[in-house]
């Protein structure tokens, strides 16, 4: 633990709050965060020693798991760094999961405290069964219910500095949700050694420096930019739903505020070039820019690139919420690729491993793989599932046996976890990856096994199609599915006779998707609220088998 008279060294760092220690004392008046208000390091860690104090008295401890229901902005920063600093377990769930996924997910969680807006407590009204082990609830609100403290009335000040929870690297610091895009929610657990990797690897490979103005749209980064010493502007757009963001807010915060640096997803970055573009208008700030969360198209970082200066950087690192990055490419690479070899037919690009994970391509298979010497290692160009290791990969799902029974393989020759992605994908002679789309997405049909990315670009290829997705129905007791592909069109433009010859065209034109016969439109894809990037195909697939016979 630390004392008032040590001072902080970044290589000896366990507690990922002792970042915020640690350019608290470097750079004391620097803003830590610009917008919605302005806080300078020096501020905010007082506020966050304050608070570790506040909640540690009313009860809160290593180990604590404790749910927290905050959108981003000053307060949700300050409740996470105390929490990691007085060891307790904050537990990040996605709201947009749906509210029976949610009180499947609180049941397994048993969480011990809940922090949470007003509004997250009238859920804790409605469902008091999901919140049953659940013996310190704090509210951010003005007013507290029977048995709720209030967050705002916890802060205790101090001339000492509160003695961060400093644990072995191994223990559980945090733990993150899944979106539930592709399954149930799962919990993946977030180590202290893990957590520190990933800031360590995040600041080498994206070449983040002190000086950078961070925007941020995913609270997650915006934790990590400020133990990078970035100063952050907190996006004007609600994070948990950001399809409804209003790009005209964005641009003026990276305008007023000179941001340097952002985060977006893909549906982001093409809400932004979709309302700079037709109005001539320029990002010159922005020099650094990372989108993940779904594989980015070729022509969102063709118009994207448009927008800021030629030297600017988009990194387009693969992951998951298990392990994040595992790998990286840059728009200026990628378009070079799609511009010697047809994106349709090359499937997506998603560059080469970030050292020092180790990333294999092993036979497909729905099964559990009990050893590392039981998996099949797949040769150069063979289409297989993306398995991984490395000190930023989770080595397990909170209370889920069954899914890590699934998902890890244990090699215990080496003492390694690989953790299966659920993903498809192919090592190129030169050791790039392609991604061909998720495992439980595959179409198993009577003459072969369809994936979705490389059909789905096929199709993509039309003008007017937004987005496509390949899904799989049932048509007998064989086990072999039917292949639909459902199409999204651009908004304004309705489907007709027209639009569905030029697609079956299209589809007769490719080996891949020459035996696709039935296309569907509809209106709107069903897609997760974290990214509105990942589509929900097993609820297409449901409406599409009410649509074919």
């Amino acid at each position: 633990m630390l004392t008032s008279d040590q001072h902080i060294n970044a290589s000896e760092i366990n507690n990922i709050s002792d970042y915020l220690k640690l350019n608290a004392e470097k750079s004391p008046d620097k803003p830590a965060i610009l917008s919605p208000e302005k806080i300078t390091y020096k501020e905010l860690e007082n506020k966050v020693n304050a608070l570790s104090f506040g909640l540690s008295q009313a009860g809160l401890k290593a180990g604590t798991r404790t749910l927290v229901l905050v959108p981003a902005g000053t307060n949700f920063f300050v409740l996470i760094f105390s929490l990691l600093r007085i060891g307790a377990v904050p537990v990040m769930i996605d709201p947009g999961m749906g509210i029976k996924a949610m009180l499947t997910v609180l049941a397994d969680l048993e969480a011990e405290a809940f922090i949470g807006i007003p509004k997250a407590h009238l859920f804790f009204l409605l469902f008091p069964h999901a919140f049953k082990t659940v013996k310190i609830k704090i509210t951010t609100g003005m007013v507290s219910l029977k048995g709720t403290k209030r967050l705002n009335s916890l802060r205790i000040d101090n001339n000492r500095p509160f003695p961060s929870y400093s644990g072995n690297p191994q223990d559980m610091a945090v733990i993150f949700f899944t979106s539930g895009s592709t399954g149930p929610a799962k919990g993946a657990i977030y180590t202290a050694g893990m957590l520190k990797n990933q800031i360590e690897v995040t600041r080498s490979r994206f070449k983040i420096g002190s000086n950078v103005t961070d925007l941020c749209t995913f609270p997650l980064l915006g934790l990590f930019a400020i133990c990078h010493g970035n100063s952050s502007v907190i996006a004007d757009m609600d994070m948990m739903h950001p399809a409804k963001m209003d790009p005209e807010k964005v641009i003026r915060n990276i305008y007023d505020f000179g941001c340097t640096q952002m985060f977006g997803s893909p549906m982001i970055l093409n809400k932004l070039s979709s309302y700079c573009q037709p109005r001539n208008i320029k990002l010159p700030t922005l020099m650094n820019i990372i989108s993940a969360g779904a594989a980015v198209p070729g022509h969102i970082l063709e118009s994207f690139s448009r927008l800021v200066p030629d030297d600017a950087v988009i990194h387009t690192p693969y992951g998951a919420t298990e392990a994040l990055p595992v790998t990286d490419v840059t728009a200026s690479e990628l378009l070079k690729i799609y511009s010697e070899n047809h994106e349709y037919e090359n499937v997506i690009c998603i560059g080469r491993p970030i050292e020092p994970l180790d990333v294999k391509i092993i036979e497909i298979t729905d099964k559990h793989i009990e050893s590392w010497g039981d998996a099949k290692l797949m040769d150069v160009n063979e289409v297989g599932e993306i398995v991984v290791s490395g000190p930023w990969v989770s080595k397990g799902y909170y209370r889920k046996p069954d899914a890590d029974r699934l998902s890890k393989i244990q090699d215990l020759s080496t003492h390694k976890i690989w953790h299966r992605m659920g993903d498809l994908g192919k090592i190129d002679s030169s050791g790039k990856i392609w991604f061909y789309g998720r495992k439980s997405h595959r179409v198993i049909t009577h003459k072969g096994t369809l994936f979705t990315i490389p059909c789905e670009a096929v199709f993509n290829r039309h003008p007017l199609v937004s987005r496509s997705a390949l899904v799989g129905i049932n048509i007998n007791d064989t086990g072999f599915k039917k292949p639909v592909i459902c199409i999204q069109l651009l908004n304004g433009i309705k489907a007709n006779p027209k639009i569905m010859d030029e697609l079956k065209e299209l589809g007769k034109m490719c080996n891949i998707t020459k035996n696709i016969n039935d296309i569907l439109f509809k209106k709107e894809f069903p897609v997760d609220p974290r990214h509105n990037a990942k589509i929900f195909r097993e609820k297409l697939a449901l409406w599409a088998s009410k649509k074919i016979k």
